[in-house]
């Protein structure tokens, strides 16, 4: 779906606030060597140069138009999953981290998993895979 470009700048301000916060991080990661590309208008950031030993808490992370991930495979792995939480962030604006994590506070509070049976993440593995 091509959009106008009142429409994309439309939702890339509503956006804005969750995109302010991926960038923030994004800079406090340049020491550990991150590495930053845009890819159709989203910034993808790179955290390390190669896998980490460790595992993470997770593989990669969007805020706004910025997904942070721990490195360019799994970026490229989960780039079609990470693009629908920019479409969500594009729908929710400023509500979008509050909503993600009440959803997922609301599973937990009914026994289920926080994580897992989150609907932004149910929907992000139903369209995007992942």
């Amino acid at each position: 779906m091509k959009r106008s470009r009142l429409t994309r700048w439309a939702l890339w301000l509503w956006a804005s606030p969750n995109t302010f916060v991926g960038l923030v991080l994004g800079l406090l990661l340049i020491p550990a060597g991150a590495r930053f590309s845009r890819v159709d208008g989203v910034l993808e950031i790179a955290a390390l140069r190669r896998q980490p030993r460790h595992r993470w808490p997770f593989a990669a992370i969007t805020f706004g138009h910025v997904i942070l991930g721990t490195h360019a495979l799994e970026l490229e792995r989960l780039r079609a999953h990470e693009r629908v939480h920019v479409r969500q962030c594009e729908r929710w604006g400023p509500l979008f981290l509050p909503a993600y994590l009440l959803a997922g506070a609301w599973q937990w509070a009914r026994g289920r998993r926080a994580y897992w049976d989150n609907p932004f993440e149910v929907e992000a593995r139903r369209v995007g895979g992942g």
